[in-house]
């Protein structure tokens, strides 16, 4: 009797330690789970970027999936990471909102022993384990306000817009486009105080096109730092027949290729999305296998073969150029 009592008291003891040792277990099955928190539900971008997730998790055996709050609701977004730390998934990866209001979150995140790799969101270089980067944003910027200035032929008026003044990435991109063109393009004239919010909604980012043509008749250009700005100012400029405004910045083969045929969108910048959430998913099951994160690491896709890494941050080098000749040849 002696025993079988003291056989329960150790199995009632490993069960309560399982409970409360939080991350780095396993699921029944005996997968590790990985788990995509991305920025939105039900837009292009994230999308594609599922299919990467789950593409990574049937080549390693992984069981990985992506979520993401509706509206892209930073505040839904903690709390889809709350209760995956509730569950005691083995890795989070996080492409934030608003990287600020995360860092509570994901710090308790790693207390509770789970891996944190987020992407687009240097700022959190000493919170979370690993930030992948496809490039340096600073460089996506430049590259993406050149294609603006080039069609403006370098002069004229100019506004733009971000998803939100709290996304990392998108600033870099802004304030870096911004800034070559004070260097070397001063006949060219940014008439908002700084860029305008679309929240990465095509509806919202269609009303504001449409409010910046009426109030700046005289506006030569538009630099999107999302799908969803380029896509519909270059909607609006073709429903008008307005070809003397040019529209340049990030796009999405499916959802800008139409307007880069048309000719009002100059040029679509981006990386695949698939990719980055496969190379995320892939640093986060490395540092759970014990694998060392240092320059040279090959993160198996395109551009990401040999990636840089600074500090905690992996920069990898995969910007694509899309234009009417090419965008066919991209599927996403």
């Amino acid at each position: 009797m002696k025993r079988i009592t003291v056989f329960l008291v150790l199995v009632m003891l490993f069960s309560t330690f399982s409970v409360f040792a939080g991350g780095g277990g396993e699921t029944g099955d005996g997968q590790l789970e990985i788990v995509m928190v991305a920025k939105h539900e039900g837009i292009s971008w994230f999308d594609d970027m599922r299919t990467g997730v789950e593409e990574f998790g049937e080549d390693y055996g992984v069981k990985a999936y992506q979520i993401a709050p509706e509206g892209g609701d930073p505040a839904k977004q903690v709390q889809m990471v709350e209760d995956l730390i509730a569950k005691g998934v083995d890795a989070i990866c996080v492409v934030p909102n608003d990287p600020l209001s995360m860092v509570p979150v994901l710090k308790k995140a790693k207390k509770a022993g789970i891996i944190v790799v987020s992407h687009e969101a240097q700022q959190l270089e000493n919170v979370v384990d690993y930030d992948m980067e496809a490039f340096v944003n600073e460089d996506f910027g430049r590259l993406m306000f050149s294609a603006l200035a080039e069609a403006m032929n370098y002069e004229g008026k100019y506004t733009g817009m971000v998803g939100a003044l709290t996304m990392e990435t998108h600033m870099q991109w802004w304030n870096a486009g911004v800034e070559l063109q004070k260097q070397k393009w001063p006949k060219m004239k940014l008439v908002t105080n700084g860029p305008l919010e679309d929240k990465n909604d095509e509806k919202l980012a269609y009303d504001k096109v449409i409010e910046i043509l009426k109030t700046y008749p005289d506006l030569k250009g538009i630099y999107g730092c999302t799908v969803a700005t380029c896509a519909m100012a270059a909607l609006a400029l073709e429903e008008r027949e307005k070809d003397d405004v040019k529209v340049a910045g990030l796009g999405l083969p499916s959802v800008n290729g139409p307007y880069l045929k048309s000719g009002y969108l100059y040029r679509a910048h981006c990386w695949r999305p698939a990719d980055a959430g496969y190379v995320t998913c892939l640093i986060a099951y490395k540092l759970l296998n014990g694998e060392e994160i240092k320059t040279g690491v090959d993160l198996v896709k395109d551009g990401y073969g040999s990636c840089n890494v600074v500090g905690k941050i992996v920069f990898g080098n995969a910007p694509l150029v899309l234009d009417a000749d090419n965008v066919d040849d991209y599927p996403f």
